[in-house]
């Protein structure tokens, strides 16, 4: 009977305490409930942050396209008509992806051979039509990094050799460079600084990275003993998308002895949009964008920018690919008449470029005469040469 009081008590306890906390408990639950923006009369500041803001892909912490996307959130900021907001992604072929797939993704930086690989993969429908270009950007260079004991790209045959992580622009324009140069070395995804690291301990042969020269993860490198950069040729069958480069010791002087050269070929990039309807509020979004990107050009050509932006010619045409309808539109608006020479404005940009990555500078003798040579290459080619070494 004892026992039988006891639970008794218990169980009265027990609903007392309930009673108690229950309603203290769902007064708190609601209390913690947030309000929305609209709730307390801010809605109106939820239009404003989302109306004009364009979600930009730029790629990879260690790459030199995140830069230029933070750089141009800097330059075209004018909230709240304009807000650009840059993002950290995968790469070149995840990018295209994003533009497609992901909400918020407005403008992506990528490569220019992106789109040829995915239709002759087949792995997005009419992938042509689904996406534009504003601009031809600057060139990314590859960068084939290497242990002591390999000399050439042959050399790497049979090897293991890391290609950055999957979507990344080594990825997709270092794996074709490779099959276009018929070197057959055992490929490997990972990042770029645990691939270094496995270098040093002979697990794999070398690392290549695409991105624009210089670039921090070799800039601020420690030099290893005997680790140095292998030249990659530029052959026929590379002339579709890409161009004959170089790295220099401007480029890299903790890796490269002064005045030292290494060729190797480089891939354009691009600042590729979706293609969409005019009519529709995101076309509007976007062609706002390109109208600061090119009134505000000229900012990105001074210091602190990076020196790429000297590479850039709004005008210049890009094989296979299809310009967004309001930069075409903004081109033929600003486009000098034809006594302006637009040949002579593309070679002295040209010029200007060659001059900041080498620290040389032409006579007049010299540059008339390149310049003449340089009329031809505009005939066959009709686009704007990488600058020389």
């Amino acid at each position: 009977m004892r026992a039988t009081v006891l639970m008794g008590l218990l169980a009265a306890g027990l609903g007392i305490a309930a009673a108690w906390v229950g309603p203290v408990a769902a007064q708190t639950a609601r209390v913690a409930r947030p309000a929305t923006a609209a709730a307390v009369g801010e809605g109106g500041k939820v239009q404003e942050s989302n109306e004009w803001t364009v979600g930009l892909a730029g790629g990879l912490l260690e790459g030199t396209n995140i830069r230029f996307a933070a750089e141009m959130a800097k330059v075209l900021d004018d909230r709240p008509n304009l807000r650009v907001l840059p993002m950290v992604t995968y790469g070149a072929l995840g990018n295209i992806e994003d533009l497609l797939y992901l909400k918020g993704v407005d403008v992506t930086i990528t490569s220019a051979d992106v789109l040829e690989e995915f239709v002759k993969k087949g792995t997005l429908a009419n992938i042509k039509n689904r996406v534009r270009y504003i601009c031809s950007f600057y060139i990314n260079e590859v960068h084939v990094y290497v242990r002591p004991e390999i000399k050439t790209l042959e050399d790497l045959n049979g090897k293991k050799v890391s290609f950055n992580t999957a979507g990344s622009a080594a990825n997709l324009t270092g794996g074709i460079i490779f099959d276009r140069l018929h070197i057959n070395a055992e490929r490997v995804l990972m990042n770029n600084s645990i691939a270094l690291e496995k270098m040093r301990t002979g697990e794999i042969a070398g690392v290549v990275h695409v991105t624009g020269a210089p670039t921090d993860l070799f800039a601020k490198f420690k030099p290893e003993p005997g680790f140095h950069f292998l030249p990659v040729p530029y052959t026929p069958n590379l002339k579709d998308y890409y161009v004959p480069t170089a790295l220099t010791s401007r480029d890299y002087p903790n890796l490269l002895q002064p005045g030292q050269i290494v060729d190797t070929v480089g891939v354009p990039q691009v600042l590729a949009v979706y293609n969409w309807p005019p009519e529709t509020e995101r076309y509007r979004r976007v062609a706002r964008f390109v109208e600061y990107f090119f009134k505000r050009f000229d900012q990105f050509r001074q210091p602190p920018f990076h020196p790429k932006w000297n590479e850039i010619n709004l005008a210049s045409s890009l094989p296979g690919w299809t310009r967004f309808k309001a930069a075409e539109e903004l081109l033929a608006q600003e486009a000098p008449p034809p006594e302006a020479g637009a040949g002579k404005q593309q070679f002295d940009a040209w010029v200007r470029a060659r001059a900041a990555r080498t620290g040389q500078r032409m006579t007049d003798e010299e540059a008339g005469a390149l310049f003449k040579q340089f009329q031809e290459w505009m005939k066959r080619e009709g686009s704007l040469p990488a600058p020389a070494q």
